[in-house]
């Protein structure tokens, strides 16, 4: 249940960040990386497909990867958490949505001018040049899972197109990086959901929300260890988030 305290602080917010992990998506039947591969996936981790490294050894192993990660998203819809999130724009007079998450759904929920830390499915860009390329949407003839698929060429120096996601051991997009910082710096409203908070450096972003005085709330269907400073809504993003509208905004349209 939102505390008090919660709703009163929501109510009377006038910058709110959103700040969404694999659990947001989750509930849209998004694997995590934590999650178990299915088919003829289940024999690899999905960490040795992120790195740099690893598509320069094998580059049609790990773009195949990818590729069937980019069409479970793109067949994927948007849950109740960011309907609510998107829903949450119109009773506030400023909201930041930052993710951890590399899809669309926000988006497609209704969110504009997401910031994406770690980069997107949806912006391939090439290994060596660095220029972005534009993907055709994959069809239902997509093998389901287990397929190597030959990455497409650069137009401009023929290097391999790769994912436009942050891999391990590279840097968070610059400009990204420092939206974030400054809008948790900025906001009254820290709302974290569906992250442990474990993964540096996003996870300094509530802690820089804290350190200038906003109320912190942290969304988990798992609870873990916080400060006696911040909240704790325990359960699934969905149910979380359109209850906490619910008690501090009233009914959500049908």
């Amino acid at each position: 249940m939102a505390t008090n305290t919660v709703t009163q602080r929501l109510q009377e917010a006038k910058h709110v960040v959103v700040f969404t992990g694999a659990g947001a998506s989750a509930e849209s039947g998004i694997p995590t990386f934590r999650d178990a591969l299915v088919g003829l996936w289940e024999r690899f981790d999905p960490a040795q497909f992120a790195t740099p490294e690893a598509f320069r050894a094998d580059p049609s192993l790990c773009w195949g990867w990818y590729e069937w990660r980019r069409n479970k998203v793109i067949h994927a819809q948007p849950n109740g958490a960011h309907i609510a999130i998107a829903e949450l724009a119109s009773h506030v007079p400023r909201l930041t949505v930052v993710t951890q998450n590399v899809d669309d759904l926000h988006e497609r929920a209704g969110n504009q001018d997401v910031i994406h830390l770690h980069g997107s499915l949806h912006s391939p860009k090439c290994i060596d040049c660095g220029i972005a390329h534009t993907l055709p949407l994959p069809t239902d003839a997509l093998p389901e899972n287990g397929r190597r698929i030959e990455p497409p060429r650069c137009t401009a120096c023929n290097g391999y197109v790769r994912p436009g996601v942050v891999w391990f051991g590279e840097m968070l997009p610059e400009d990204a990086w420092s939206a974030g910082l400054a809008a948790a710096e900025e906001c009254d409203v820290f709302l974290s959901i569906g992250t442990s908070g474990s993964v540096y450096p996003a996870a300094e972003l509530p802690l820089r929300a804290l350190g200038h005085g906003a109320t912190v709330v942290h969304i988990n269907p798992e609870r873990f260890d916080i400060s006696s400073q911040e909240h704790f809504l325990e359960g699934a993003a969905s149910v979380m988030m359109q209850k906490l509208l619910r008690e501090s905004f009233g009914d959500l349209p049908a």
